[in-house]
This record gives structure tokens, C-alpha cells and sequence, in this order.
């Protein structure tokens, strides 16, 4: 299973992203992304991980080139914490985290 819902506030714009992000549901993060970043009108946009309950390897590529395209992601479980905080670490050291 996977499902994003889009949550617009109007400070921000949340892709609240739930399953798991395997196989095909990883391009459809990135699609949903650069779908949701064109039109937010100076808001705020936040990927919201907390109820990922699984992620290949594939997904944690697709969940780093976004850091790098500057996506801001938040999350509350231990594994999607564990998974942001090592893929920050690999960001080049010049880029800010978000």
C-alpha cells in the first residue's frame, strides 16, 4: 500500500506520504513533488514521512536526490529519523539542510 495526500495550509503545503515507498511508488513521490513545488504560491513545502512503514533502498536514493533538489521533510518514527539523519550526513557539506 501507498498513498500521498496533499494538506494545504496557508503557510505551507504538506505531502503527507503513508506505506511503502518501493518499486513504483518512488517515482511517484518525485512526480507528486515536482507536481506540488510549482504551484505553492510562496509556501512553505513539507514531506511528511511519519507513517512510512517500509523503504527499499531505491527509495532512500529517491528520498536523498529530493534533499538535494531542497525538499524540507519531517517525520516522528525512529527508522524515518535514522533514515534522514544519514542521509544528511552525505549531503555535500556547502548545501544546508532543510
Amino acid at each position: 500500500m501507498f498513498r500521498i495526500t496533499i494538506a494545504d495550509m496557508p503557510s505551507q503545503r504538506t505531502l503527507l506520504v503513508e506505506g511503502t515507498l518501493i518499486g513504483p511508488w518512488i517515482a511517484e513521490l518525485g512526480s507528486t513533488w515536482r507536481n506540488a513545488i510549482q504551484d505553492i504560491g510562496g509556501r512553505k513545502l513539507i514531506i511528511d514521512l511519519t507513517n512510512v512503514t517500509v523503504i527499499s533502498h531505491e527509495g532512500e536514493g529517491a528520498i536523498f536526490d529530493l534533499m538535494k533538489q531542497g525538499a524540507n521533510f519531517s517525520c516522528s518514527g525512529v527508522l524515518m529519523r535514522h533514515v534522514l539523519r544519514e542521509l544528511a550526513r552525505k549531503k555535500p557539506q556547502g548545501s544546508p539542510w532543510r
